[in-house]
């Protein structure tokens, strides 16, 4: 048992180490090249990517967001062997738990979408709904996921024309993009059908609740701008882990 435990947190760390770096290379490079420091974009080698030391040029730390994912994925994956669900096992469970969490960082550091990860993604979660659910319902819910994000995204362009039209000069942000609408359709295979409708209304609540707390909070320290859009790919991956890995 401690064995397997440890084996575990050696996968966590492993894969931990992974995200981190593609979460670094991609967003520029859009393929795998050797680490290099996302301040001053000169090389790093990969033994000091590894120990996380400073960039030997500009002497930039490494990212809190680095510290972290290498620390908490191992714990999580622990988490998933030791209490296991009944809607999902280790192994499909920790391949959605590493693509999204990648997807995730990404859009939350870029707020972008990119395609060399939403690829991969889409297959690997065409099997795991194929796994959980049949090859039928995991095709429909990936076209409910991808139709009902189309909607809100072409709602919320005709929103944001119309407010730029009033404030007279374009949004700096946008609520939706069209990553997301591909992103929700991938969502989509892996919850099936119906289970994508709840897994976006379950987004929407999210993301209400946080837009609603960030208003709040930026306006208690003065700093409020109207308008101003939050990455959505957070909620829409939150929203299907939390029914994916419920009790």
């Amino acid at each position: 048992m401690h064995f397997t435990i440890f084996l575990i947190l050696i996968l966590g760390i492993s894969i931990g180490v992974l995200i981190d770096y593609l979460a670094d290379v991609l967003p520029y490079k859009r393929k795998l090249v050797a680490p290099f420091c996302t301040i001053c974009q000169s090389s790093v080698r990969w033994q000091d990517f590894f120990a996380q030391r400073r960039c030997s040029q500009c002497a930039a730390k490494r990212t809190l967001r680095s510290w972290l994912i290498r620390l908490f994925l191992p714990l999580i994956f622990v988490v998933l062997w030791l209490f296991p669900t009944t809607r999902i096992d280790f192994w499909l469970g920790a391949i959605f738990i590493t693509v999204f969490s990648l997807i995730m960082i990404i859009d939350i550091e870029h707020r972008a979408i990119i395609y060399p990860v939403l690829l991969p993604a889409a297959i690997a979660s065409f099997a795991i709904g194929w796994v959980l659910h049949g090859i039928v319902p995991t095709l429909i819910g990936g076209i409910c996921g991808y139709l009902i994000m189309l909607v809100l995204y072409y709602l919320g362009s005709l929103f944001e024309r119309f407010i730029a039209r009033l404030r007279k000069r374009p949004l700096d942000e946008v609520a939706l993009g069209f990553g997301d609408v591909n992103l929700s359709a991938t969502l989509g295979f892996v919850l099936g059908f119906p289970g994508i409708i709840a897994g976006l209304t379950l987004a929407i609540l999210l993301g209400g609740i946080v837009s609603l707390f960030t208003v709040v909070y930026m306006l208690a320290i003065r700093r409020y701008r109207p308008f101003t859009a939050l990455p959505y790919a957070p909620f829409l991956i939150l929203g299907t882990a939390i029914l994916l890995f419920r009790p």
